[in-house]
């Protein structure tokens, strides 16, 4: 078991039962598995050899002491963790998938708020999953570093690091929901990442979009949701139970939300 970065919160993967520990104080569902043949159709090859257990998902997880806070404020945190390796020419990576809108959002798509735990991630997003996908940005990120996925946005995480497993924090709505369709019907999101024989990433265009840019760029500091760097999204939580309103109630924030950068 490897104990990661100070998260703020004593709950561990561990890599040997490909599942989360909790610590004392907390608490955590058991984990959901996502398997290789479960989101094959997502892959640039289908049939491509994996792991037979890609990720696993640790969804309403915290300290007791938040529990019924949390669910008042409508908020989650969730963690993931990753295998290690490939899925063919592909990294080890999520879906592509859009959130479902939320009632409580009224009728909102909702953000999340990513926390990188350990190994090096690849946050990419696309304004839409349609023929034109709008802008693309391929954020990486290392242990520590915060990235916010704004509404409606398509998006996937990806583990740029195939030697070394990728865990990863995220304030979440708690009415999630993930809409493939759109992403389905495009065979993907607008660019696939590659791994080259040096373990580089590359990126590959799906011809099923019409033609964009794509931005490979490190994650910015959003002060405009007043998020401190270098302190875990937990711990700012605790500090300030308010502070990640705009998950559950991004209408709130409609104008932090225009011409939005990751």
């Amino acid at each position: 078991m490897e104990k990661l970065f100070d998260q703020g919160i004593n709950i561990f993967a561990n890599y040997e039962s490909f599942n989360f520990e909790y610590g004392e104080g907390c608490f955590g569902p058991e984990v959901e598995v996502r398997t290789l043949d479960a989101i094959r159709k997502s892959l640039l090859e289908p049939n491509c050899d994996g792991p037979e257990k890609v990720y696993s998902i640790a969804m309403d997880v915290g300290k007791k002491q938040h529990q019924q806070q949390l669910n008042e404020q409508h908020l989650l945190f969730g963690l993931v963790t990753y295998a290690k390796g490939r899925l063919g020419q592909e990294p080890i990576r999520s879906q592509g998938h859009i959130h479902k809108t939320s009632a409580y959002a009224n009728d909102w798509s909702t953000p999340e708020v990513y926390e990188i735990w350990s190994g090096k991630a690849i946050i990419y997003m696309q304004e839409y999953a349609k023929d034109h996908p709008g802008r693309c940005y391929a954020v990486i990120g290392e242990s520590g570093d915060v990235i916010i996925v704004p509404p409606f946005w398509a998006h996937a995480t990806i583990s740029a690091n195939p030697e070394n497993p990728l865990t990863f924090g995220a304030w979440c709505d708690r009415d999630y929901g993930f809409d493939y369709d759109d992403v389905r019907a495009h065979k993907g999101l607008a660019y696939y990442p590659l791994l080259n024989q040096d373990n580089e990433m590359e990126w590959q265009k799906n011809p099923m979009y019409e033609k964009s840019e794509l931005v490979v760029k490190k994650p910015r500091i959003y002060q405009e949701f007043d998020i401190q760097p270098n302190k875990p999204i937990y711990k700012q939580y605790e500090e300030d139970n308010d502070k990640f309103k705009f998950v559950p109630r991004p209408d709130l924030f409609k104008e932090k939300w225009l011409d939005f950068i990751p």
